[in-house]
């Protein structure tokens, strides 16, 4: 059943995080260089954007960038920030049109101070939009955001204004870059890899998964609804039994 835009889906999981993999082998499986498919990629960035959106998703968060990517090559790793910076020159105008909240997720204290900038400039414009949250995980690691989040409250323990016995699982978790979003409800990855690669652990804890077999260049709205649909079709106990019918 194909429902009009906007509209929620049944069993539609509030939180959608991608792994945007195979961008790189799309290329070379074309004898195109590496850049060409990172650039393909921004069009399916646009196309998950649109389809989550339609779908009545609340938030989207994509792994743009990870802390262990600043070990490629540095061409490439120059070519995926400007590729970031045009991204949020040319597309947040129209994000913003279209009522999206964007939240970038990562560290930045070690980022170029333009970009810095370009990122925050980006939440203030789009800060009260009520439509979609799309969540950018730039620079970012989820093992790395975790000990930010325990050194943080290490911090408030040593000053005096946290009581050790205090932590619990609601205080770890308001202390991530995360804390006012809902937790992952489906966790998809392209370019056939089986794996979540340092993202959103915490927040995966009860996600679904769905691996697919193709690149993420070639990810579309068809792709997406697929990845809904199968989500759709599970059992999602969070470690409970089904009850049973009378």
């Amino acid at each position: 059943m194909t429902l009009p835009s906007g509209h929620p889906q049944p069993k539609c999981p509030r939180h959608v995080a991608i792994i945007m993999d195979g961008n790189g082998r799309w290329a070379e499986a074309r004898g195109l260089p590496r850049s060409a498919g990172h650039k393909a990629g921004i069009d399916a960035l646009r196309r998950a954007v649109r389809a989550a959106s339609a779908a009545g998703v609340e938030v989207l968060s994509l792994y743009s960038f990870s802390t262990e990517n600043w070990r490629r090559p540095k061409a490439e790793v120059a070519f995926l920030l400007s590729l970031l910076r045009r991204f949020i020159r040319q597309d947040v105008a129209d994000l913003h049109a279209e009522g999206v909240r964007i939240r970038v997720i990562g560290a930045r204290d070690d980022l170029e101070p333009s970009l810095v900038r370009l990122l925050a400039e980006a939440e203030q414009l789009t800060k009260a939009n009520t439509g979609l949250t799309l969540v950018i995980a730039f620079n970012y690691g989820s093992q790395q955001e975790l000990a930010r989040a325990a050194r943080k409250l290490a911090e408030q323990v040593a000053a005096g204004t946290l009581a050790p016995q205090d932590i619990d699982m609601a205080r770890l978790g308001a202390a991530l870059d995360t804390s006012d979003l809902p937790m992952v409800d489906l966790l998809i990855r392209t370019g056939g890899e089986q794996r979540i690669s340092n993202f959103l652990l915490w927040q995966c804890a009860y996600a679904e998964f769905v691996f697919l077999n193709l690149f993420w260049p070639d990810f579309d709205a068809a792709a997406f609804d697929k990845a809904l649909a199968d989500f759709a079709g599970r059992d999602r106990r969070f470690g409970g039994l089904k009850a049973r019918s009378a």
